[in-house]
């Protein structure tokens, strides 16, 4: 354990900050199992209009470096071939 009074702050903050991004990261594969119910329900409208959310969604998460750009772009091309396959 740590003896300086800051870096007893930055191992609680750390902390924190580590549940917050697990349960965002958990919020982005929860709405990709919705948006794959919706494409095997074959509702392509609800879909589009869900992936608009999603799209958005990853673009923040993405950009504030709690997932990788690159994962981020390989969900959204995903999720468009599976919505323009329907």
């Amino acid at each position: 354990m740590a003896n300086i009074k800051s870096s007893k702050k930055r191992i609680l903050i750390n902390r924190l900050k580590n549940k917050i991004n697990v349960s965002k990261k958990s919020t982005i594969k929860n709405c990709i199992k919705k948006i794959k119910i919706l494409i095997k329900n074959k509702d392509k409208k609800s879909a589009k209009k869900y992936y608009s959310f999603i799209q958005c969604l990853l673009d923040k998460y993405s950009a504030k470096k709690i997932i990788h750009f690159n994962k981020s772009s390989r969900y959204k091309s995903k999720i468009s071939k599976w919505i323009n396959n329907l």
